[in-house]
């Protein structure tokens, strides 16, 4: 009677094993890793509409920021060019000898305190003035142009314009004296509604933005709603998934941040361009009396970078409080069905 022996004897085993040493039979290969899909889809039509909006109304909030800071910057400087000056008008009148009145009004304010300098402005320069309304070739003695002298004072400590005023009617009677006081308080006026202005529609600007990352974070919660659900119940924080939402929302709003951030720095930067090719004509020097040479300054470039860095923030934070309020109002619903 003969021993029950395996299908596979000892000389089999150790051909096995050889094989597999020398790499002939090799083990099953393992199931491939699945990758982790994000709490919120990272491309789709809605994340690159919500970029476009982005960028609109980051270029728009840039744009509304410089020329804000334009006006400002001009309108300071106006300030300051029409406080450092004052001007001595003096009629013509029949005996009047215009030369004489002149230099007795440079002298009259010279001698005052605060005065740095008291300049005529001649013939030549008085035509150079009147020739965009009466053409080129006037000759000023054959019509009734007052005549000017210009007085530079000391912004620190300015004359007693009002002795000085008296003292020019009582020698020169037809001179009268301009301090601009009345025109420096209605620029400034002027600039500060200007400045409220831009700064409200900068407001209703970011405002928007806010409203747009709310809708779309509503939008995106409700695609993956079941997903966030059942996270939250089981176990998952309400940080963890604010989190995930809170990234994703800020690498959008950046980058439709950046795209509306540089948009607008490349229209600052040519329209300083064109200003600067066109100095000699006159649109140009026209648009430089306005608004000065179209140039923001680095305050204007800081505040871009400071617009496109506020965004990105409010579109994290937007985000993050939505989906905070978002799982509050699960747990509470959860709270009274049970």
């Amino acid at each position: 009677m003969t021993e029950p022996h395996d299908d596979f004897d000892d000389e089999d085993v150790a051909a096995e094993t050889n094989q597999v040493r020398r790499g002939r039979v090799t083990a099953a290969p393992a199931p491939p890793r699945r990758r982790a899909a994000p709490i919120v889809p990272e491309q789709n039509i809605a994340g690159r509409a919500l970029i476009f909006v982005i960028a609109i109304m980051t270029f728009l909030s840039c744009l509304t920021l410089g020329a804000v800071s334009l006006v400002r910057d001009t309108a300071s400087m106006w300030e300051s060019q029409i406080s450092r000056e004052a001007t001595i008008q003096i009629r013509p009148r029949d005996g009047l000898d215009m030369e004489q009145a002149l230099v007795d009004a440079s002298r009259i304010a010279s001698g005052f305190a605060g005065v740095r300098s008291a300049t005529v402005v001649d013939r030549a320069a008085t035509s150079r003035l009147l020739e965009p309304w009466l053409g080129a070739g006037l000759n000023i003695d054959d019509l009734p142009v007052p005549r000017l002298v210009v007085v530079t004072i000391d912004e620190s400590y300015p004359p007693d314009f009002d002795s000085m005023r008296s003292l020019l009617a009582s020698e020169i009677p037809t001179s009268s004296l301009d301090d601009h006081r009345t025109w420096v308080d209605r620029l400034v006026a002027m600039a500060r509604t200007t400045v409220t202005i831009g700064l409200s529609v900068l407001v209703l600007m970011l405002s928007a933005t806010v409203l747009s990352v709310v809708f779309a974070t509503r939008g995106a919660m409700a695609g993956n709603g079941h997903i966030i659900e059942v996270l939250h119940f089981v176990g998952a924080e309400a940080r963890f998934i604010a989190a995930e939402f809170r990234r994703h929302f800020l690498l959008t709003g950046m980058k439709g941040a950046l795209v509306g951030g540089v948009l607008a720095v490349l229209v600052f930067v040519g329209f300083g361009w064109w200003s600067s090719r066109n100095l000699a004509t006159p649109e140009a020097d026209q648009a430089t009396a306005l608004f000065g040479n179209f140039a923001i300054g680095l305050s204007g470039y800081l505040g871009v970078g400071l617009i496109v860095l506020l965004i990105g923030a409010l579109t994290a934070a937007t985000s993050h409080f939505t989906v905070v309020r978002y799982l509050s109002e699960i747990d509470l619903s959860q709270q009274a069905s049970d």
